[in-house]
């Protein structure tokens, strides 16, 4: 039997994803240093992987994570790598709180055409109700309002991508048909919170639709993932809870009547590499030095979603009412919290590192052990790489680690093909409105 290939993204931050790691001397930072960007872009793309991620967010502030402060528009920039990159794919944030289905469709649809069918769509609800001051929306929707709007909204985007027949621009010069009869459908939509007439102005893109990613993990994420996500972004810090999150999240999209293996699951791990175990020992504890302890404890709130300042630090984890903003990332850190019986200081260090997400350091070998061992226990099928800083730290991943697995017949040597979707083995999905596409 061949080993499924191990898909890998890469989660690009431009001042790194450790909250110190700017402050490294190897660190070239800056969110907006569009040749730092190109040069990962490039060496993510040498190293075969499936592909690019930008996150991002509506707000920022003098406290926000180093690689939050300022940062290019992601569907701008990823607009620029398509013209740089040849295979990789390109994803970015875009979120369903704060966005209307019509323009969403529309930039990801024509990011799917720059590229030649690379791109990804990260469809968020956003948690933080300050993100609603920087909009005419009012007040910010509860949790699971969010998500009841975020059904809505990937439906309707999903209708307007299935526009257009895939054979209807015919450009037939001697009958003067420039598009094929009845090839362009009106969606027509109104719903509880959008209404769109459609149809959308861009022709059916490369990959019919570019790929959907949620990074959603509470009870209603999981449910809007099942039906409608390609992948999904999470974060898990043990094998046994990233096997019951993928084995449960499987479920429910065969129960959702679709193949479980069209949703690839990838928890985010930020790998520390060292050429031994003690180089890479001593480079996280520089790392972990170089932390701000206030900056810590204001990530720490942010992950919790209750200010934290007030406790005293070195005592237990106290118990807090549940957060309205991330609700699994809070669950996740409390149940850590308390299997561990960290205390506030030695969780915010944690938090620190990857806000929340899984921290492995060691030799090449080492890492590549810790990859392995999730994914043949089917805790996952990849993984979302979050390097401490760039670059190097990514070029020893890709130089180092990416060689191992590669021996291992676990990361792909080559390209499948020219799109995102057969790089990820998934399907095209038929257009749901032309029957002969359909069928």
């Amino acid at each position: 039997m061949t080993t499924p290939l191990m898909r890998l993204g890469l989660f690009l931050q431009g001042a790194g994803h450790h909250v110190a790691g700017w402050r490294h001397p190897e660190a070239d930072s800056g969110g907006e240093n569009v040749g730092l960007i190109q040069r990962v872009a490039a060496t993510a793309e040498a190293g075969k992987f499936d592909l690019l991620f930008l996150a991002d967010g509506l707000t920022t502030g003098a406290d926000a994570h180093p690689s939050a402060m300022a940062r290019i528009e992601p569907l701008s920039l990823l607009s620029a790598l398509s013209m740089t990159t040849k295979h990789i794919g390109l994803a970015a944030t875009a979120s369903t709180t704060y966005g209307e289905p019509f323009s969403t469709a529309r930039v990801f649809a024509s990011l799917d055409h720059l590229s030649g069918g690379r791109a990804g769509w990260n469809a968020v609800t956003t948690s933080y109700s300050r993100s609603a001051a920087n909009f005419t929306r009012g007040e910010h929707p509860a949790h699971d309002e969010r998500y009841a709007i975020a059904e809505e909204f990937i439906d309707v985007v999903r209708g307007l991508w299935d526009s257009f027949a895939d054979d209807a621009f015919i450009k037939d010069k001697a009958s003067g048909h420039y598009i094929r009869p009845d090839s362009i459908h009106t969606l027509d939509h109104k719903g509880h919170y959008f209404s769109v007439k459609g149809p959308l102005n861009v022709s059916r893109s490369p990959q019919g639709h570019p790929v959907i990613i949620q990074a959603g993990s509470s009870a209603p994420g999981q449910r809007l993932a099942a039906r409608t996500a390609d992948m999904v972004f999470t974060a898990q810090q043990t094998l046994e809870e990233g096997r019951a999150f993928t084995q449960g999240l499987k479920r429910q999209v065969r129960e959702a009547g679709r193949n479980p293996d069209h949703l690839l699951v990838l928890p985010g791990v930020c790998p520390v590499v060292g050429a031994t175990e003690a180089e890479a020992r001593s480079l996280y504890a520089e790392l972990q030095g170089g932390i701000d302890p206030a900056a810590a404890t204001r990530l720490l709130s942010d992950r919790l979603g209750h200010d934290i300042s007030g406790f005293d630090l070195d005592g237990p984890l106290p118990d807090l009412p549940e957060s309205d903003q991330l609700q699994s990332r809070a669950k996740l850190l409390t149940d850590l919290a308390r299997t561990q019986k960290l205390t506030l200081r030695e969780l915010y260090y944690l938090v620190a590192g990857a806000r929340g997400h899984r921290i492995v350091w060691g030799t090449p070998e080492q890492i590549a052990d810790a990859l392995e061992s999730w994914f043949r226990a089917e805790a996952c099928d990849g993984f979302n790489i979050m390097p401490p800083f760039f670059p190097t730290q990514f070029e020893r991943f890709v130089e180092d680690v990416l060689p191992v697995l590669r021996r291992r017949g676990l990361a792909r040597t080559d390209y499948d093909g020219p799109t995102l979707r057969e790089n990820l083995g998934l399907p095209r999905p038929a257009n749901r409105f032309f029957s002969e596409q359909a069928a």
